[in-house]
């Protein structure tokens, strides 16, 4: 992976299942299909159990942006699991845009465990879109995410049904 003069390289987390997605890592490895060493990852038993609080707790702790590879819909091992994680993304977005983080720095991809280069391409493309988005700015500025800004973020989810 090449910088762009600057030095940045975005660190991201990604959130997989225990199935699925972990399995398509497991097999772009196998083939040796390369994808950036910044991408660190959290195995779930289901990406239903993502809670809106791990999603801001990564980018509290520096993450420049967060995605959740899941199974594909409707081929969940867990019946809807993916489809919750779907939703919990979604609102998390909006938290993102409203404390002022950006919901382009989150997404969620369905890949089934054959897609070892599927995998591998989504977070090429988690990576080059958040060097186009910069540095996260809690990490930026050596910050982290203050007691306010969290709990504004859980009062937001208090008053909003996931």
């Amino acid at each position: 992976m090449t910088d762009i003069g600057d030095g940045f390289q975005p660190e991201l987390t990604l959130f997989t299942c225990n199935y699925c997605a972990y399995m398509a890592g497991d097999t772009a490895g196998a083939l040796r299909i390369q994808y950036p060493a910044t991408v660190k990852q959290v195995r779930l038993p289901c990406t239903g159990k993502i809670d809106v609080r791990y999603i801001l707790s990564a980018f509290e702790q520096g993450a420049d942006g967060v995605y959740i590879v899941a199974c594909p819909i409707g081929s969940c091992h867990h019946v809807r699991g993916n489809e919750r994680a779907r939703s919990r993304v979604l609102f998390a977005q909006k938290l993102l845009d409203q404390i002022g983080l950006g919901s382009e720095r989150l997404d969620i991809f369905f890949i089934s465990a054959g897609q070892g280069n599927t995998y591998a391409l989504r977070a090429n493309e988690m990576t080059e879109r958040v060097r186009k988005l910069g540095p996260n700015p809690l990490r930026a500025s050596h910050a982290r995410m203050s007691d306010l800004q969290v709990d504004d973020a859980l009062s937001l989810m208090g008053e909003c049904e996931q």
